[in-house]
């Protein structure tokens, strides 16, 4: 039985509040950017790294000794790289079992960092369940020992990088401001953006891009080595309104979910980012001349060029406000580009 139009959307809306809740949804499909892309493997074109923020109850930071010869004695997070066949919170688990000593349960992703899809950084706040401080007496190859640092006594990093992460884990601790939102165990062939790609106005009405074929779905678009990951909402913008992407802000917002599973080498190593981006008209245009210009804001979409592409109004109220909220406050994980 052909299903509706009607239906189709009113799916799309169920499959972006399942998405806004932290859920996955099966990747079935790449409608931009495929043929630059290859499937994600690791230990050839994509490396993942996991890197844990944990406390204990006077707010003090564990950091660990490192052992390698180019970073020796210096101090750093427990971090390392994912390893085949190992889920990213399997592969925070064993980092911070091997470098710490300690046993640890994930409360949710902190901050993704990424230098395109060959080199992206997990970080997560966790929490201590078990095991002991590694001392001196254990050390090996992974660390030399662990410690618990109070941020003020003098330390000598590794990198200056991490005091950002640290900070970020503070914050959250304090003030959650996006939900708590752990990897969802869904396989993925590519480093793909999922984008549930919003326009609004001031009549707080939201509209979401979607493309048409097979079925009305939101876009996907695979990441290509020589850009940032986030790049690939720029490029479905481009593909959809060509003359008129140099007039809007495509600004990638965060991530709502994650989907990874990591089981089979080269077939499921890749990640799917359920992204939220926020299409912005710019509040400085230009004519062909490169003079400034006034136009009017229709307080619409700008419109689709490309007839794969439609814009949906949200019908649904709470959904409307759901999206509304996470633009404004930006209550999603946010997703950092090293580039």
């Amino acid at each position: 039985m052909e299903v509706t139009e009607e239906e189709q959307r009113r799916q799309v809306e169920e499959q972006v509040e399942t998405l806004l809740s932290g859920q996955g949804s099966e990747v079935s499909g790449c409608d931009v950017g495929l043929e630059q892309s290859k499937p994600a493997t690791l230990r050839k074109n994509v490396t993942y790294i996991v890197c844990a923020v944990i406390f204990n109850d006077k707010e003090e930071v564990l950091m660990v000794q490192e052992a390698k010869q180019d970073c020796y004695k210096q101090w750093y997070l427990p971090a390392g790289r994912v390893e085949v066949g190992e889920s990213l919170e399997e592969a925070l688990k064993r980092e911070v079992k091997e470098e710490a000593g300690f046993d640890c349960e994930p409360i949710t992703l902190l901050l993704i960092q990424e230098q395109g899809p060959q080199w992206i950084r997990f970080i997560f706040l966790a929490k201590v369940t078990g095991g002991s401080l590694k001392s001196l007496s254990a050390a090996d190859q992974e660390s030399l020992q662990a410690s618990w640092w109070d941020r003020q006594s003098v330390l000598p990093l590794r990198g200056r990088d991490i005091l950002r992460l640290i900070d970020c884990g503070l914050k959250y601790r304090q003030n959650p401001w996006h939900p708590v939102t752990l990897p969802v165990d869904l396989s993925c062939r590519h480093v793909v953006q999922r984008l549930v790609l919003v326009f609004t106005n001031a009549e707080q009405q939201v509209w979401v891009l979607l493309v048409k074929a097979p079925m009305l779905h939101l876009p996907t678009a695979a990441a290509v080595k020589t850009h940032a990951v986030t790049w690939a909402a720029n490029m479905v913008v481009q593909d959809a309104m060509p003359s008129v992407y140099y007039d809007q802000d495509v600004n990638t917002l965060g991530v709502f979910s994650l989907q990874h599973n990591g089981r089979q080498h080269g077939k499921t190593d890749g990640v799917c980012f359920n992204s939220l981006v926020a299409l912005v008209p710019d509040h400085v245009q230009r004519d062909e001349d490169g003079e400034k210009v006034q136009r009017t804001r229709t307080g619409r979409p700008p419109p689709v060029d490309n007839p794969r592409y439609v814009w949906h109004e949200v019908q649904k109220q709470t959904l409307r406000e759901k999206l509304l909220e996470k633009t404004r406050n930006t209550s999603v994980v946010p997703m950092h580009s090293l580039y």
